[in-house]
């Protein structure tokens, strides 16, 4: 029995000593958070860019025999003789580099009775004249007068020789 409390002694003395030991050691401090890092602005947004201007179009188109200096007809008409020469005003806004504008002269039957082409470069408004003439007269009826800007027809304005 001796042998025996003698273990019993050995074990609890260990366990008591471990535990002693246990208790006396040196906390450790827990390590210490980094700063926060600082915030990075934002980059600044970029600019934007300058709106680009309008492909050109064609706002309006008058008939008549005479322009003005400006290019725009004095006495707008949609009636002809058969001895006159026919003008046709094209007023385009928007931008053009080297942008061909053209008018299509075409009788009541399909027939092409003249077409004129004029390359544009412009940043705005502006007037382009096309002027139909013949040198014998026009045959009376019903014609009209195609502006293709842009690849595609933009404007179709009626007259009538009589």
């Amino acid at each position: 029995m001796l042998i025996r409390n003698r273990t019993h002694y050995a074990v609890a003395a260990a366990l008591v000593a471990a535990l002693a030991l246990a208790g006396c050691k040196k906390k450790e401090e827990p390590a210490p958070t980094p700063p926060p890092a600082a915030e990075t602005p934002a980059p600044a947004p970029a600019p934007e860019p300058a709106p680009a201007p309008a492909a050109l179009s064609v706002t309006s188109v008058t008939l008549g025999t005479a322009a003005g200096a400006d290019k725009k007809i004095a006495a707008p008409t949609t009636a002809f003789k058969p001895g006159d020469k026919i003008i046709a005003s094209v007023a385009t806004d928007g931008a053009a580099t080297n942008q061909e504008v053209s008018a299509k002269l075409v009788y009541q039957d399909g027939q092409t009775a003249g077409e004129s082409k004029q390359t544009l470069n412009t940043t705005g408004a502006e007037t382009t004249n096309f002027e139909f003439a013949k040198a014998s007269p026009w045959p009376a009826g019903k014609y009209k007068v195609e502006v293709t800007a842009n690849g595609a027809v933009a404007n179709t304005t009626e007259l009538e020789v009589k």
